[in-house]
């Protein structure tokens, strides 16, 4: 597919087509490497693309309440472009040759969802689908975090957080009948039922056993 990406006048046009891209991160069996290959496609996206993202997501929650709509525009904003320039300084760094350990088993089911989700719709639409899954797979496969960020609110409340080293989502298991769902390839643990209790922060191993307890004898009681 000739011309896929958008690039600036004084750079040539990329000929590799989204099954081409997918295939190859798919078959990328290190950590560094596949940061490596992303960051080369990322990086020929534009600023402007990011702020097109951030409009198509705005008009896809029109209908929230305005103080959710703003919440979760704020989060995907600074997830958006946090991920684009984390990818940007680690690539300037040569962080990437550092990094190698293998890349999550997962990831080759993950890139060929990510062939499937992009291979419909007009050229800019693949084009920005597929920027969104990248900056996503970064993030789970080469960083090891969540593809949706600390702090991404839910409705009712409960949001993506990090404690004790563990990174919880509260739709963990809830969304893995979603297709297009990023939930089955992600490092996050399911944020527990019971009320989203918080374990001790930096416990010690008798204070997190006695908080496990506590979960036992208070929140699975039988009577």
């Amino acid at each position: 597919m000739a011309g896929f990406f958008h690039f600036d006048k004084d750079k040539q046009s990329s000929d590799d087509s989204v099954s081409d891209i997918c295939m190859k991160l798919s078959a990328i069996p290190l950590r560094g490497d596949m940061g490596r290959e992303i960051a080369g496609i990322v990086l020929k996206y534009s600023p402007k693309d990011l702020k097109q993202m951030r409009v198509n997501f705005s008009g896809k929650i029109d209908s929230f309440p305005a103080d959710y709509k703003k919440e979760l525009e704020n989060t995907i904003a600074a997830f958006l472009d946090g991920t684009y320039q984390a990818i940007r300084l680690m690539n300037q760094q040569g962080s990437f040759a550092t990094m190698q350990d293998p890349v999550s088993l997962l990831a080759r089911d993950y890139w060929a969802m990510v062939r499937e989700q992009c291979s419909t719709g007009s050229e800019q639409e693949k084009r920005l689908r597929l920027l969104k899954y990248l900056l996503s797979g970064f993030c789970m496969f080469v960083q090891e975090i969540p593809g949706h960020p600390v702090g991404m609110p839910f409705p009712g409340g409960d949001k993506v957080s990090f404690i004790d080293g563990i990174y919880y989502c509260p739709v963990r298991t809830k969304a893995n009948d979603v297709d297009a769902a990023l939930c089955p390839f992600c490092p996050a643990k399911q944020t527990p039922e019971i009320g989203y209790l918080k374990p001790p922060v930096k416990g010690s191993k008798h204070r997190k056993q006695e908080y496990i307890k506590n979960i036992y004898d208070y929140h699975h009681f039988n009577g």
